[in-house]
């Protein structure tokens, strides 16, 4: 008996490759904001119309709504970098909160003000399907990139942290389309971004919930 555990041992033992260490959680997720940024930067300089947005920037509500929504999608990049690892508290998860309502409450008083001078006309739809389709499709490479990174540190708890990264990529993207966004936003606007953005951590929960039963599924088996 002693023979053939020493045997499977060796066996195990012959197939073992080294694991290269994660580096920490936050430096994880400032070098991708920092990826990100750069390609963010240069599409905006060569798309945007940055005379436009810099007349626009001049207002200080969105200044406040830009700065809200930067820094939800950051702080909710680093809580999923965090929650990613098994031994971090999920209390990780309410990092980004603070900023979303600031940016929320930013954004409604934005599109209140916009109301009383617009009238009616706030709730057309106008090119609000352009926005939806903007902030999907610039989620998804970007979450596609940032789910590739956390997943190598196979979370215990996949379905938040896909929640939560899910938040911060469409955060980011929200905030990249006010600079290709001409116009302030009105409330249907913003019903449309809040769609897409739900949508986004929707498809990333769902995506979170196949890794866990993924990963569930050899301790199940054997």
């Amino acid at each position: 008996m002693v023979e053939v555990t020493e045997q499977l041992i060796n066996r195990l033992v012959a197939d073992i490759r080294p694991v290269r260490r994660l580096r920490p959680p936050l430096q994880r997720a400032a070098l991708w904001l920092v990826g990100v940024a750069v390609l963010a930067a240069a599409a905006i300089g060569l798309f945007a119309d940055l005379g436009v947005f810099v007349t626009r920037a001049h207002d200080p509500k969105l200044e406040l709504e830009l700065a809200a929504t930067l820094l939800a999608g950051v702080t909710a990049v680093v809580a999923a970098s965090y929650l990613s690892l098994p031994d971090r508290s999920p209390a990780w998860a309410a990092l980004p909160l603070p900023f979303l309502a600031l940016w929320l409450a930013s954004s409604g008083y934005a599109c209140w003000r916009h109301w009383l001078v617009i009238g009616p006309d706030s709730w057309a739809f106008g090119d609000s399907a352009t926005c939806f389709r903007f902030i999907l499709g610039v989620s998804l490479p970007l979450g596609a990139s940032l789910f590739l990174m956390l997943r190598r540190a196979r979370p215990l708890a996949p379905l938040r942290v896909a929640a939560v990264g899910g938040l911060g990529v469409a955060a980011i993207a929200a905030f990249l389309l006010q600079f290709f966004h001409p116009f302030d936003v009105t409330f249907m606007d913003l019903g449309v971004h809040l769609a897409a953005v739900a949508l986004v951590i929707g498809v990333a929960s769902v995506l979170g919930r196949i890794e866990r039963w993924r990963t569930a599924l050899p301790r199940i088996t054997t």
